[in-house]
């Protein structure tokens, strides 16, 4: 399947659907990738001030790692295009627009949407009401 570009044909067809875990965001000072790889991490990146990891909720408790606040993971199905313009600004637009932060990550094939576990049903409702088969 190839990747979409076009904003209009991202939107229709988003089909965002809610992961069943409870994610958390860490820093870990000093720690290296690899190193917490037990953690089953679905995405990290290294910063200046340590390896930051997204990890389930259980995973960081057990680790004892500290994080503020949960999440909620809203995949959209639609295969973007790492080139595509516009479709993170339009999602995060509509959360923004429902007092929802949005904190996406890209994966080749998918964006990623982590909201607040609190807002997780009403951001789902949201990003569902944005695609043509529901508009």
């Amino acid at each position: 399947m190839t990747a979409q570009t076009d904003l209009t044909a991202l939107l229709d067809n988003l089909k965002p659907v809610l992961r069943p875990e409870i994610y958390v965001f860490c820093s870990v000072a000093g720690a290296k990738y690899g190193e917490l790889a037990h953690t089953d991490p679905v995405a990290c990146f290294a910063e200046d001030e340590g390896l930051s990891l997204v990890i389930t909720q259980a995973h960081a408790d057990h680790e004892g790692l500290t994080y503020q606040g949960t999440f909620g993971c809203i995949t959209l199905q639609v295969h973007s295009s790492l080139q595509a313009v516009g479709l993170t600004a339009a999602v995060a637009g509509q959360l923004a627009a429902h007092h929802i932060s949005a904190n996406v990550i890209a994966g080749t094939h998918h964006d990623h949407v982590f909201v607040p576990a609190p807002d997780v049903r009403q951001a789902l409702e949201l990003l569902e009401s944005m695609s043509a088969e529901e508009r």
